[in-house]
């Protein structure tokens, strides 16, 4: 899943686990939060008044970071086992 300004928050943090710190870091208390299920990106950055371009552009960062580890540990993982 792609995340978009219009994507809702608790789509992203089920989706992608690992952007329930970018929410938390930017002092966002989304997670858990009754209104996820009906607040986009953009409401929320709005809500919280959080630059709503650069939050995304740290979504997707967190996104790919998690990618990135997931595979190298799995490389790690394979290369023991062989």
């Amino acid at each position: 899943m792609r995340i978009e300004l219009d994507t809702l928050v608790d789509d992203v943090m089920r989706s992608h686990p690992a952007t329930i710190r970018t929410f938390l870091n930017q002092k966002m208390a989304c997670v858990g939060c009754p209104i996820a299920g009906f607040h986009t990106v953009a409401d929320a950055c709005r809500e919280h008044g959080v630059e709503a371009a650069s939050f995304l552009a740290a979504l997707h960062a967190a996104v790919v970071t998690s990618v990135v580890a997931h595979v190298a540990y799995k490389g790690s993982v394979l290369r023991d086992v062989t």
